[in-house]
């Protein structure tokens, strides 16, 4: 990885206003923020932790022989909380991986670091996936459009692109959250304020379009579960069991 030092920092909260608890919720007999953090360890990462405010994930990430960093409890989005997590570790490059993402793959992760450690890297680097249109009509899947460059254009909690009556599908994307930062942008983009966009959205990473930092999109032909309700626990859990079987 030329020299660079990769670490992977997992954001997680207990509080969440559609499923509270949700790190520690079990999962084919272990917490979701476990199967997380496994997935992180298994790529080529040198480093991961998780960073929490809350003393119960943080002894559950311990309890599995984790590393867990407690940092303050009024950051306004995860990308300030992985800052502090992360800050004095020596980092080169940064990885955000949710902690409500415990199927994600690690070939997606080592995609990412790849990217990240490329020369030159890109500022940020995200994910995306091609979803069937339908399939998307719901705010909570954000879309992502991307240029010929490979940088995002926006993301948007409404349908983009939208498809006129006689015009060509030039397919949808889901934004997949997992970020890769190059350390020295993250320390730029936490000292930024929510701009008029990202108010707008509900989405931090808009912050970093409006204010020129260019975020580079792999496309993945995969798609995750996020947990976000305890019906999205159940589907993982089906899923899961149908890997497994």
């Amino acid at each position: 990885m030329n020299g660079k030092k990769v670490i992977v920092a997992i954001p997680a909260r207990y509080g969440s206003t559609r499923f509270p608890g949700k790190p520690l919720a079990l999962l084919a007999g272990k917490p979701v923020i476990q199967h997380v953090y496994e997935k992180a360890a298994a790529s080529a990462a040198d480093e991961v932790i998780v960073a929490t405010d809350d003393r119960r994930i943080a002894d559950a990430v311990t309890a599995f022989g984790g590393v867990a960093v407690m940092t303050r409890s009024d950051h306004p989005s995860g990308s300030d909380r992985i800052f502090e997590a992360v800050s004095g570790r020596g980092a080169d490059v940064v990885i955000n991986v949710q902690g409500d993402e415990p199927m994600i793959p690690t070939a997606l992760i080592d995609e990412l670091i790849q990217v990240m450690t490329a020369d030159p890297p890109p500022e940020m680097a995200t994910v995306a996936v091609p979803v069937p249109r339908e399939r998307m009509t719901d705010p909570n899947r954000v879309k992502v459009v991307f240029g010929a460059d490979g940088n995002a254009l926006y993301f948007s909690r409404s349908m983009l692109p939208y498809l006129r009556e006689g015009g060509v599908e030039p397919g949808v994307y889901l934004h997949w959250g997992i970020y890769g930062y190059r350390s020295d942008v993250l320390a730029r983009f936490v000292k930024l304020p929510p701009g008029r966009l990202e108010n707008a959205e509900k989405l931090e990473q808009l912050r970093a379009l409006e204010n020129g930092i260019r975020i580079r999109v792999v496309t993945a032909a995969c798609e995750t579960v996020g947990i976000d309700t305890p019906a999205d626990l159940a589907a993982a859990e089906k899923l899961l069991k149908g890997v497994q079987s």
